[in-house]
């Protein structure tokens, strides 16, 4: 048995009604893998937030595997007005944090959405609290050890997985 490639595999080439809103992310590898992920999981658009985020740049591309020029992302200073915005096109806004209210990935019925915007947090802070509010959602990842938090692209893959899995399954 050999190992496939990039050119051997025969995965489905796919989109899902999943746009990433990137929240005050700036660490320059995390907006790459960021890139990667959404390639990987069919996301059909990234929106970074934030002043200086760096979209382009070494660091960023090192991680990003070009995948920055095959995934459509803009970048806008102010959360709020995209918030606005998706929520005119109809998006449900799901914030990934843990909050009193904030339900486990494993109960939440993604596949309920048509549309959904994912909102990630600063690698520091999370989402702030008045994206929160005006989230339709907040979601969480059960964890089992003492930590409480993990790195931001490591929770973004396995919420992205969960939904696209929920997806494929309706």
């Amino acid at each position: 048995m050999s190992q496939l490639t990039h050119y051997t595999t025969n995965f489905e080439k796919r989109r899902f009604p999943i746009t990433l809103v990137s929240d005050q992310v700036s660490n320059a590898p995390n907006i790459g893998s960021l890139f990667r992920i959404c390639d990987a999981f069919g996301v059909e658009k990234i929106i970074f937030c934030g002043e200086n985020i760096p979209v382009f740049g070494r660091k960023m591309t090192k991680t990003s595997r070009a995948t920055e020029k095959v995934v459509p992302f803009e970048i806008q200073e102010d959360i709020h007005p995209v918030i606005l915005k998706l929520k005119e096109e109809n998006y449900t806004i799901i914030s990934l944090e843990i909050t009193e209210k904030s339900q486990s990935i494993h109960t939440l019925d993604f596949s309920k959405f048509e549309k959904i915007a994912l909102v990630i947090g600063d690698e520091n802070f999370g989402v702030n609290p008045e994206t929160i509010y005006e989230s339709d959602v907040i979601t969480h990842i059960e964890m089992f050890g003492q930590n409480s938090s993990m790195n931001v692209v490591q929770a973004t893959n396995i919420v992205l997985y969960e939904i696209t899995r929920q997806y494929l399954a309706k």
